[in-house]
């Protein structure tokens, strides 16, 4: 008996294999979900699906920052499968600049898909969300959202991810009366391809000095805190911020 039984999830942005969205991806069709694999490569998305357990999870192309394709993929989940029950607002981009060296291009392109790509994604799922009188969105936020970065993504990343945690917190107070539920998660150094390689052996020391639990997240860590906001073991839980961060951020 899994926790998803039953359930239609979409996950943004995880073809990636090694990334968060992959690794909730499995654990969400572990637990019984049928999920839909969105990426900005069509192949490599229907590539990501067709290597998750069970079958019957399908890959998509979608630019998230894109609004008519965002409506499209939701329009194809539910051509395919009659409704949408749980989003999971991954897809995001991070980039390692101080301050004044943030240029109009690099804002534009950090803020559009961390967090323009959150607004338009949930908008593409709440109406039929809205409909069924369920449903569970699951936004990406970061612990340097809280703190002021400090890890690796630069200010303007701090900025978006902070952003996604107030409009999360905004969509969960409008779309409770219908049981729509809205909840970040905030994880903490987690080694992914996105932070493989650019650290020095001296800047990784230097992390984990930082981190009570010692160690780096795990894909799977984030996972498990997606499969409980996704479920109904968080069925009174909405506009909350989830931190996976070993304990790096204690507040």
């Amino acid at each position: 008996m899994g926790l998803l039984d039953g359930k239609i999830a979409i996950i943004t942005g995880a073809a990636s294999p090694r990334g968060l969205g992959k690794a909730t991806a499995r654990l969400f069709a572990e637990h019984g979900a049928t999920v839909v694999i969105t990426d900005l490569d069509a192949g490599q998305a229907e590539a990501a699906a067709a290597d998750l357990p069970g079958s019957g999870h399908i890959g998509l192309a979608a630019n998230v920052v894109d609004k008519p394709a965002c409506l499209e993929a939701a329009q194809k989940v539910l051509d395919a499968f009659g409704r949408i029950d749980i989003l999971v607002n991954n897809a995001g981009i991070t980039q390692p600049l101080k301050f004044m060296d943030i240029g109009p291009e690099n804002y534009e392109a950090v803020t559009d898909v961390n967090l323009r790509g959150t607004l338009y994604m949930s908008q593409a799922v709440i109406p039929a969300m809205r409909a069924q009188k369920s449903g569970s969105i699951i936004n990406m936020s970061s612990v340097s959202a809280q703190r002021g970065g400090g890890i690796f993504g630069g200010p303007h990343y701090s900025a978006a991810k902070a952003g996604v945690l107030g409009l999360t917190k905004a969509m969960a107070r409008e779309l409770a009366p219908d049981n729509v539920r809205a909840n970040a998660i905030c994880p903490g150094f987690i080694a992914t391809d996105i932070t493989a390689g650019k650290l020095t052996e001296e800047m990784r020391a230097q992390v984990l000095a930082g981190i009570p639990m010692g160690r780096a997240g795990e894909a799977s860590d984030v996972a498990g805190c997606a499969l409980f906001l996704a479920s109904e073991l968080s069925a009174y839980c909405t506009g909350t911020e989830v931190d996976v961060n070993g304990g790096s951020l204690i507040h």
